[in-house]
């Protein structure tokens, strides 16, 4: 077989598009593979440079290729989509990723191990179940609310419906609500109370991964960042120093104003939202937390000075955005330094 040095590796579910280049950059491997036949395929391979998007699945096969002796590095989706050339297939998306990979100024997304992907998946699941429980919630409050019973916002006051259907059950009836309602009405009361203790279990695997990841445990000691926060910031970053600094970070969770700057006149926009979208959700959440206590007084330390400096001239919630920034960029420096959060340090 011709020497390969590189290849882009365009991953699906069933069919996979090799594209390879030899030292010159000239191609000499086009190949679609099976699932079947991609271990088989790359291990009869020298090792080589391989590229593959950072999509379902990649990191998956970036451990499978590294053991095999390869060296694998997973690049954003975004970045690969100014070297396809003309229409999008395969094929041109695998000598897509071929052509990024090599790119000196490329930035990559480092790969996940088995354990930080489980982490992940509790957050996931944890943020599904959220969101049905939300939905079953306001399900719930619109039903009743149809029969005139409205009880005060918040999830908190929900389980007085709850307790209107169980006196129904019971056979009380003091609201003279018809039948049917409870019977249309109780899957969606038994979803809910299910959803909530499985949001407990979670919560309480979340709580302690948190607690034996030391990482995770001087993030936290970061105003607005809980063991939540923590645990995912831990999870999904697991080489911060792919970044430049705790800039180039914050930019990357799309904490940045978006620049639509020409002819040397800079023009920002609102923040660009790149990035981890969840995350980035995390740490505005958090930010909001912490801009609470602030704003009362409660936090004594230059980073408390600076936000209250700014809400004096801002609003609360572009502070909060800021604010948000700021933590993104003291997580960098946590995560690439040894020791916790000194909030008494002067802020740039």
């Amino acid at each position: 077989m011709v020497d390969i040095t590189t290849i882009g590796l365009d991953i699906a579910k069933n069919v996979f598009q090799v594209h390879g280049v030899d030292t010159q950059g000239q191609i000499v491997l086009r190949k679609a593979l099976r699932r079947a036949q991609m271990v088989s395929f790359f291990t009869k391979l020298p090792p080589c440079l391989i590229g593959m998007e950072a999509c379902a699945t990649a990191h998956h096969w970036a451990r499978t290729l590294i053991e095999l002796g390869h060296d694998v590095r997973l690049i954003s989706p975004a970045y690969v989509k100014p070297f396809v050339k003309r229409h999008k297939n395969d094929a041109a998306d695998a000598a897509a990723i071929c052509e990024a990979v090599v790119r000196p100024s490329m930035r990559f997304v480092s790969v996940k191990s088995k354990e930080q992907q489980a982490t992940l998946m509790l957050h996931s699941a944890r943020e599904l179940l959220i969101s049905q429980r939300t939905a079953l919630m306001n399900a719930l409050r619109g039903h009743f609310a149809e029969l005139g019973i409205v009880v005060a916002q918040g999830a908190r006051n929900v389980g007085e419906l709850l307790l209107i259907l169980e006196r129904m059950d019971q056979g009380s009836n003091e609201e003279a609500l018809p039948d049917t309602m409870r019977l249309a009405l109780q899957p969606l009361a038994n979803a809910l109370i299910g959803i909530e203790a499985e949001i407990v279990k979670l919560d309480k695997e979340i709580l302690a991964i948190y607690r034996k990841d030391d990482v995770s445990l001087r993030l936290a000691s970061i105003p607005g960042i809980g063991p939540i926060t923590a645990s995912f910031l831990s999870a999904s970053i697991p080489d911060p120093g792919l970044f430049a600094g705790g800039r180039e970070f914050a930019a990357f969770l799309g904490l940045v104003p978006r620049q639509y700057s020409s002819g040397g006149k800079p023009k920002l926009g609102r923040i660009s939202k790149m990035g981890n979208r969840h995350l980035r959700k995390l740490l505005v959440v958090g930010a909001h937390a912490a801009l609470y206590s602030i704003k009362n007084g409660k936090t004594k330390s230059p980073l408390g000075d600076w936000a209250r400096a700014l809400l004096a001239k801002k609003s609360f919630k572009l502070v909060a955005v800021a604010l948000a920034n700021k933590m993104a960029r003291i997580a960098w420096a946590i995560m690439t330094r040894a020791g916790h959060y000194e909030p008494n340090l002067a802020t740039q």
